[in-house]
């Protein structure tokens, strides 16, 4: 007997609900602490591409969450500066494992943001990707260069080892809206150091999606906060805040940059000046090195006396 042909067409109320089914909009938040928080003063500002459309809101932060992000930064330092170079590494090679499985996802962020087309949003997402993993090789060699013994005119071993500067704020790039923000974040936490991002004021949705990729991906809650707002409104009050130790300005216009500067000098902050940056180039160790302190230790060899012996 031949078989009944199945009935491969959809029930009607099927068709219906696909029709009338909407789109789940994301509700864009900061990152602060691990956690996923709404800016303290409740308040959004819409985010439009290329062309003017409306893509999200964004949260619009406020004085008061700059504190509280520099309050995470600081209490996440002890435990992240503690942890050895191999296993930072590890974790920030975790970072781009994340980031390469939610790759489509950034490409299309990435080209709404900056009105790319998709192959040269591709392109930068994938560099981002491979900026991650260049800068997770370096956690457990950058002491190795900048380090080392030093000569002395005496019985003594002199070493010099670098640690990490404390907590960093730094004015993510305008323009290049992941790249430069994935350049400009991962040297500063691959030293050792907790830092507090402001993402680009006009294209923050990478940047906030970033922080959900960090929360499935071994950093610990508070080595990276991240905010959205306006630069400026955010940027003074951390510039001028005791508990941070240096500030990256990286997005900060010439007018802007002047004032931080003047801000950060309060405390003595290190303070990397904005200049034309090639984020596509192969990046140096300047940014590795820019938020590192050398510490020297004497140790005496043990020589006993002019005739060079010793225990």
């Amino acid at each position: 007997m031949s078989e009944k042909p199945k009935n491969t067409e959809k029930p009607k109320n099927t068709e219906k609900a696909e029709q009338q089914r909407l789109s789940v909009f994301k509700t864009y938040k900061l990152y602060v602490g691990g956690k996923f928080p709404r800016s303290e003063s409740g308040r959004v500002y819409e985010v439009t591409d290329s062309k003017g459309e409306w893509l999200a809101n964004a949260p619009l932060s406020s004085r008061k969450d700059a504190r509280d992000a520099v309050v995470a930064a600081r209490k996440a330092f002890g435990g992240w500066s503690g942890a050895t170079a191999y296993n930072r590494g590890q974790v920030l090679y975790r970072v781009a494992e994340m980031l390469e499985g939610r790759r489509d996802q950034f490409v299309r962020e990435v080209a709404d943001s900056e009105g790319l087309s998709k192959p040269k949003a591709a392109a930068v997402v994938d560099a981002a990707i491979d900026r991650w993993v260049w800068y997770a090789g370096w956690t457990d060699k950058i002491a190795q260069v900048v380090g080392g013994g030093n000569p002395v005119a005496g019985p003594y071993f002199n070493l010099s080892t670098p640690e990490p500067t404390g907590v960093v704020t730094v004015l993510a790039p305008q323009e290049s809206s992941f790249l430069g923000l994935v350049s400009v974040i991962a040297p500063v936490i691959a030293t050792g150091n907790t830092v507090i991002v402001i993402a680009s004021e006009n294209s923050p949705l990478p940047a906030l999606s970033l922080g959900e990729v960090l929360a499935t991906s071994d950093v610990p809650g508070g080595v990276v906060n991240i905010l959205s707002g306006k630069t400026a409104e955010i940027a003074t009050p951390l510039a001028a805040h005791q508990d941070v130790n240096a500030i990256d300005l990286a997005g900060a216009d010439d007018v802007l940059a002047k004032e931080l500067e003047v801000a950060a000098a309060d405390n003595l902050k290190r303070v990397v000046r904005p200049q034309a940056v090639d984020y596509f180039a192969a990046p140096g160790i300047e940014r590795l090195t820019a938020f590192l302190e050398t510490k020297t230790v004497w140790h005496p060899t043990g020589a006993l006396g002019a005739s060079g012996s010793s225990y």
